[in-house]
């Protein structure tokens, strides 16, 4: 249970990465000509920072009434695996650059979607990505890393999406998230004990 509130569940913690999980969503769509909402099942792997990983090996697109697989209706690997990343781990740093002020309105829009599903529920056959404690048994990710995972919601419970299937590139991006939360959890314990 985090220190400084043990009487609380570790499942009553969760955080916003939905707001890079819309982003990746819209840049899909953008690259496609469709809405964001005819694109599911993308996953913000690790932390909102430049080294998250956005991850459309599972997402699908409506294309034509037909559902198919991301990288087939893009048809351009080199982009997804590359400036599609890039621009969704550095899209907060850019709109700030360009406007002077944050993307507050881009992060209310996720957090209302944070919380409608909380409440409401995923939709079947369609998970959403959330910042929750690992407990160590998915995806190789370490224990008590507050870190973003694909889930579906149902009842007001989250649960993780279990067995995807993840290939070298994936490991080896979600990894380096990984190690930059246990490299940041570390030194906050280390600032918290020397106070």
């Amino acid at each position: 249970m985090p220190p400084s509130a043990p009487s609380i569940p570790k499942e009553n913690f969760s955080c916003l990465t939905r707001l890079d999980h819309n982003r990746a969503k819209a840049q899909i769509a953008l690259k496609l000509g469709v809405t964001s909402d005819d694109v599911k099942n993308v996953i913000i792997w690790g932390n909102h920072s430049s080294t998250q990983y956005p991850d459309v090996n599972h997402a699908k697109v409506k294309l034509q009434a037909k559902e198919v697989g991301v990288y087939e209706a893009v048809k351009d690997d080199s982009w997804l695996k590359g400036e599609f990343i890039t621009t969704v781990q550095q899209r907060g740093a850019a709109v700030i650059k360009a406007r002077k002020l944050s993307s507050a309105m881009s992060a209310a829009k996720a957090i209302c979607d944070h919380v409608r599903d909380i409440w409401f529920g995923t939709p079947e056959g369609e998970f959403v990505s959330m910042g929750i404690i690992s407990d160590g048994n998915s995806y190789g990710v370490p224990d008590d890393l507050l870190y973003s995972f694909p889930v579906t919601i149902k009842d007001k419970t989250w649960k993780i999406v279990e067995g995807l299937p993840i290939n070298d590139f994936s490991r080896e991006k979600m990894d380096l998230t990984a190690k930059e939360l246990a490299e940041e959890k570390e030194t906050a314990f280390e600032f918290l004990s020397s106070a």
